[in-house]
């Protein structure tokens, strides 16, 4: 496995081997050893998927409660992945990184807790999986709109945005809570 260092410390892309030949390809998408090699102290507790259609924004959400680590990676489609640093005692806070993650090119990006999390489907639709370190908690959830003029994160250009409920209510970044 490939591991590139993203412009957000501890935030990293995992790329992994894939073997082809005439019959498909095979690549093995998680190794808890290979993982631990790169980043410790994080087992994963839980597994998400979600499926959306193209122009689908989730995000930017984060857990203040339970805060989660995060490993993403897309089974069918392609997404422009955006990670939001929230840690108050980071030089990088208030930065973010994107990526496009996709079938095709099999990447993973490591989302460590404390940083808020974004993805546009580009594709007709997109399944997305992600393991996290910590379980889910309603109270603790948390959005950040995803167009927030502080941030000025560079989303690629669409007709219109679709966005859930939860998310139209979403918080701007002044206003957000953060990670110490």
């Amino acid at each position: 496995m490939q591991v590139t260092k993203t412009s957000l410390a501890d935030v990293l892309l995992l790329t992994p081997k894939i073997y082809k030949d005439a019959r498909g390809h095979f690549f093995e998408s998680f190794n808890q050893q290979e993982f631990h090699q790169q980043v410790s102290g994080f087992d994963f507790v839980q597994d998400n998927q979600s499926r959306s259609v193209k122009n689908v924004l989730r995000g930017l959400h984060y857990q203040i409660i339970q805060p989660q680590g995060k490993l993403v990676s897309v089974l069918h489609g392609e997404i422009y992945d955006v990670v939001v640093d929230l840690r108050r005692s980071s030089a990088q806070f208030g930065q973010w990184t994107a990526n496009i993650l996709s079938a095709e090119n099999r990447q993973q990006i490591w989302v460590p807790p404390g940083f808020a999390h974004g993805f546009l489907v580009m594709s007709e639709y997109a399944d997305v999986f992600y393991k996290t370190t910590d379980f889910y908690s309603p109270a603790g959830e948390r959005s950040i709109c995803w167009n927030d003029p502080q941030l000025a994160i560079n989303w690629p250009e669409t007709m219109q945005i679709i966005l859930s409920e939860k998310d139209q209510r979403a918080l701007p970044f002044s206003a957000a809570e953060y990670y110490d």
